[in-house]
């Protein structure tokens, strides 16, 4: 696709986040390769929103995490540790609570994503409350679409036991957790889930070699 035909943004207000991105990414990524995976971005997470207030913002998330994959895949300076992406259907429930713990516990070492095949609207009620609870970070938590980009920058890719098919990129290490779905469960068995994936991500740290 040629700068010409850049589509029109579906959204004036997303001009300000090309802005800060074209800033942020100059001499890497081009002005019209950035409001392509912002409009592409703000396009999928539309598919399934249900209340459309916060899609400017959340679309601009999505397209770093994206942009920032893609520089990792093109061997951009700085971007050298360890990736890892959590994979379930909706990444509204057991991917958002691995990727919340490992973050946490990796304190830095590691450079966490999730996403979903079939994202739902929001972040499970339930799970947000554990996870908060547990005094975990879900401010920025949202279900996202799961895209090329970060399949192809992730070195670990692990799926939640779901049955969900991902990409497979060769070179790549692929583990299946059988977790079980949070999904309308009482917050009691929610906090026994998060119990469960904490095991499974003290054994990931310790197969890493540098967290």
């Amino acid at each position: 696709m040629t700068a010409s035909s850049s589509p029109v943004l579906p959204d004036e207000r997303l001009a300000a986040g090309v802005a800060r991105l074209a800033l942020r990414y100059r001499g890497h990524f081009s002005p019209e390769t950035i409001q392509r995976v912002i409009t592409d971005s703000y396009e999928r997470l539309a598919e399934h929103a249900r209340v459309r207030t916060h899609l400017v913002v959340l679309a601009e998330h999505l397209a770093t995490d994206r942009l920032d994959a893609l520089a990792h895949v093109e061997g951009a300076p700085g971007v050298g540790l360890t990736r890892v992406l959590f994979v379930c259907t909706h990444n509204s429930g057991r991917s958002q609570m691995a990727a919340a713990l490992l973050a946490h516990r990796a304190a830095g070492g590691v450079v966490v994503s999730s996403a979903g095949t079939h994202p739902a609207a929001e972040v499970e009620p339930a799970v947000a409350q554990v996870l908060t609870e547990a005094g975990l970070n879900v401010a920025d938590a949202f279900p996202k679409p799961l895209t090329e980009e970060v399949v192809q920058a992730a070195d670990i890719v692990i799926t939640m036991g779901c049955g969900d098919a991902c990409p497979v990129v060769p070179g790549r290490r692929y583990l299946d957790w059988p977790i079980t779905d949070p999904e309308g469960a009482p917050v009691a068995v929610v906090r026994g889930i998060l119990d469960e994936i904490d095991a499974h991500i003290t054994e990931l740290l310790d197969s890493l070699p540098h967290t």
